[in-house]
């Protein structure tokens, strides 16, 4: 009889580490939203790898950070959740950041690893930027000296460069399960979630400065036709009117650009055909607002 082994696997670390794109790699197909800028993720996205004897549930986390305003004190409450839920802790590193900067971590995020009675493996993520392997020791040398871990681990999540020594850790310390979701199943998140996402995506590509983070999108419908295109309608949420101008754009044409990327990326998740339908709505400082924040399901 095969044993089977199941368990959560928590990816924490600081904003713009490269958590999504390695969750994505893993799982072989773009399930987390990506974007040059920091704090893409919001909410924790459940990502679930199944292969003959195992299920590994990845829960993507916010960036860790000082929260500045209500929506960012929400975000970091996702964190300490994730790894109550955790089997294993992955704590992802930036080697193009630790290259540039002598402290990496805040003396808080340091108590928090350390308090966490689970097996801790660290990752050293874009070794792929590094020019010469050599370059990669020295930072092993200061993760390994920050705190105790149990194995640290070069990869390239964008190069998907190490990943299976990466997965054969886990599986030491994954425990003997049987699987929690059907095996068929990539997350325990439903397709408005994943539209949702991928309309803001969009946005922080296409816009700058605080007009992504005062940016919340909301799909209203989402109907599934027997024939023709699904409809989906989405309403995206901005603070001010200077906001709601720029994501419209001259004539119209930034919004247009965003639907037509989003589209087509829904379609390719969804596997058929839909329309979408944008609105752009102002809620005046939404993010500091609790009734707003949790109509918006944070």
């Amino acid at each position: 009889m095969t044993i089977k082994k199941s368990g959560f696997v928590s990816i924490i670390g600081k904003p713009n580490v490269g958590k999504s794109t390695l969750l994505n790699s893993i799982l072989g197909t773009k399930l987390s939203i990506v974007s040059p800028k920091p704090q893409t993720t919001r909410k924790e996205v459940v990502g679930i790898l199944t292969e003959d004897n195992y299920q590994i549930v990845f829960l993507d986390t916010p960036g860790l950070l000082k929260p500045r305003y209500k929506l960012q004190e929400v975000m970091m409450e996702y964190v300490p959740q994730s790894i109550q839920s955790a089997d294993i802790l992955l704590f992802v590193f930036d080697f193009e950041h630790l290259s540039k900067q002598n402290n990496p971590l805040h003396s808080s995020i340091i108590n928090l690893i350390e308090e966490i009675q689970l097996p801790k493996i660290a990752v050293l993520n874009k070794i792929d930027v590094a020019k010469y392997k050599v370059e990669i020791i020295p930072i092993l040398d200061r993760i390994s000296n920050i705190t105790k871990f149990d194995e640290i681990i070069p990869i390239s999540a964008l190069k998907k460069e190490n990943l299976e020594p990466l997965l054969q850790s886990l599986l030491k310390y994954l425990p003997e399960n049987e699987f929690y979701y059907d095996e068929e199943s990539l997350s325990t998140l439903n397709n408005k979630f994943f539209a949702a996402e991928i309309i803001r995506e969009k946005i922080f590509l296409f816009t700058e400065e605080e007009v992504p983070y005062s940016t919340e999108v909301q799909i209203t419908e989402f109907k599934e036709r027997e024939t023709g295109k699904w409809f989906i309608s989405s309403d995206i949420i901005v603070e001010k009117k200077t906001q709601k101008q720029i994501i419209i754009g001259k004539d119209g044409k930034l919004i247009k650009q965003i639907g037509q990327e989003a589209r087509y990326e829904i379609e390719k998740l969804l596997e058929h055909p839909v329309f979408l339908e944008l609105f752009v709505k102002v809620r005046t400082d939404w993010r500091n607002n609790p009734t707003f924040l949790k109509s918006f399901g944070y």
